[in-house]
């Protein structure tokens, strides 16, 4: 077994720096900008490891869309100014770069996991995935990079005979539509959403598939109803189905300064849940959680958040 440089990794690359939909669209460049500060300014950087995501294949991402979805998205990438997916979601010259930029370095936190190069990762990148459909973009998505890396978990990872059962933990305000889509039904995958609702993107607050929890909240959910209903929904199914690798969606738009969303939550909870994941199953006793960030929009608050939730994982 190789001998860990760290027990964390971040993934990013320079250009998901370079993707930008347009003036004062809140899914800005200065977003990741704020968590890379973040993460460079913690008290333990040195024990990170940094590596440079590589970018994900037409196979790898057909693994979890469809082949007109992604053909579409590589048809549309411009030349010049931008063009437009749906009315919130389009891309610049630099956009499908940073899309499979972002979809591969989740494949890539698979491979340092199962290989023992790491124990978590927390995959910086841009732009986020989780509202993105098998055969939709939307909400600021192009392709679903943690349905993609959980797909290549199953399927393709060298030790993938290892990998039975993936859980997704998808924790952002906003609910995760584009994932359940992709995953439901099957069997080999658990996913677990808490989310405002109503709220974008207006998806049904519960649905019939035995593999999807769902943890519906209103308005104003503070800190106590937030981990109430956590702790009522998540923990026990989560133990039953006994993951072999977790994923995480990183979504730190529930703060109370986000602009997105109406919660009430703060950096404490955030690491409450991070801490709660990675202690309550096996997987993440085995150190195989890989974390991706999505929404998150006031950019101190997300820097805040991104770099606590990698402090806990650090602490594995």
């Amino acid at each position: 077994m190789p001998k860990l440089v760290s027990p964390t990794a971040i993934i990013t690359h320079p250009i998901c720096l370079m993707h930008e939909m347009g003036r004062n669209h809140p899914e800005s460049p200065q977003r990741l900008e704020s968590v890379l500060a973040a993460l460079r300014a913690l008290p333990n950087r040195a024990d990170l490891q940094w590596h440079e995501a590589t970018m994900a294949s037409r196979e790898a991402l057909g693994a979890a869309h469809t082949t007109a979805h992604v053909e579409k998205v590589f048809g549309a990438s411009p030349v010049t100014d931008y063009a437009y997916l749906d009315p919130d979601t389009s891309m610049n010259p630099y956009s499908l770069d940073a899309a499979r930029y972002a979809a591969g370095a989740v494949i890539d936190a698979v491979e340092l996991v199962m290989q023992r190069t790491a124990h978590n990762v927390f995959c910086a990148v841009r732009p986020c995935g989780h509202h993105a459909t098998r055969a939709q973009a939307m909400g600021f998505c192009f392709f679903n990079n943690v349905a993609v890396g959980a797909a290549y978990a199953l399927d393709h990872a060298l030790q993938s005979s290892e990998i039975k059962r993936v859980a997704i933990l998808d924790f952002d305000v906003h609910h995760g539509n584009g994932t359940e889509d992709i995953v439901q039904g099957d069997e080999r995958i658990m996913l677990f959403s808490s989310f405002q609702f109503p709220y974008y993107p207006v998806s049904k607050a519960s649905i019939p598939a035995a593999n999807i929890i769902h943890t519906p909240l209103p308005a104003q959910t503070n800190s106590a109803q937030f981990r109430a209903a956590i702790d009522a929904t998540w923990w026990q199914p989560l133990a039953a189905f006994d993951p072999d690798i977790i994923f995480i969606s990183a979504g730190f738009d529930a703060h109370k300064d986000d602009p997105m969303a109406y919660f009430n939550l703060n950096v404490d909870d955030f690491v409450w849940i991070t801490q709660q994941i990675i202690t309550r199953t096996r997987a993440g006793g085995l150190g195989r959680v890989i974390s991706v960030l999505e929404g998150g929009y006031d950019v101190a608050a997300l820097g805040a958040c991104a770099a606590a939730h990698v402090q806990v994982l650090q602490q594995r």
